[in-house]
């Protein structure tokens, strides 16, 4: 089923608003995160930026990692998955990337 317009900007706001604040919490001397007007930059140590957004007309979060590159995200179950492969979530994606540069053992 289909989010209608006001239910994904409320989903995407949530999850944004939750990868943001566990960032900073957790990695915040490592990690500028900053979440304005619904697009969270996340400028890292050394170099590096991550780009998550809302993509509201597809109702997608679209993620572009110095890691993986582009990805776009789908609500789907109470998660955000890959639009290509539906076993690629959001939150793990994410905290397997900054683990696998920090080491910090971060979790969403």
């Amino acid at each position: 089923m289909s989010l209608d317009e006001s239910r994904f900007t409320a989903l995407a706001d949530e999850v944004l608003e939750h990868l943001c604040d566990t960032v900073d919490d957790v990695l915040g001397d490592e990690i500028d995160a900053d979440l304005h007007a619904g697009i969270l930059t996340l400028s890292l140590s050394g170099g590096g930026q991550y780009i998550i957004n809302k993509h509201t007309p597809n109702r997608e979060i679209w993620m572009s990692s110095p890691v993986g590159g582009a990805t776009h995200f789908a609500h789907a179950d109470g998660q955000w998955v890959s639009t290509r492969d539906a076993s690629v979530v959001l939150h793990a994606v994410l905290a397997a990337e900054l683990n696998a540069r920090y080491g910090a053992g971060i979790a969403f």
